[in-house]
């Protein structure tokens, strides 16, 4: 095979990964559906003076946790951070972890 010297390589010529003789089998994962707290305990107000509930949807550096994460469905995740950004406001939670 002759040398490129810095020449670009054909497409052609290039490996690709379909070369490999063992092929390895992946193990799934069943993953659960996440379902939201707050419908299925049917809890209609998300009150900001509950400070223990809130401390859930915290993260540790005191973000607040985001949908996915969390399971939350989009009309309580509004609710939810509403009443974080409130409770932050009036010093019953950290805007911030402390260090």
């Amino acid at each position: 095979m002759a040398e490129n010297k810095g020449k670009p390589v054909a497409a052609s010529q290039r490996p690709t990964g379909g070369d490999k003789a063992v092929v390895t089998q992946k193990k799934q994962y069943f993953r659960r559906k996440k379902v939201c707290r707050f419908c299925v305990e049917k809890i209609d107000d998300i009150n900001y003076k509950d400070v223990k509930l809130l401390n859930a949807f915290i993260a540790e550096r005191g973000r607040i946790v985001p949908r996915r994460i969390s399971g939350v469905c989009a009309p309580h995740q509004r609710r939810l951070n509403d009443a974080i950004k409130k409770a932050r406001n009036i010093a019953l939670l950290p805007f911030a972890a402390s260090l």
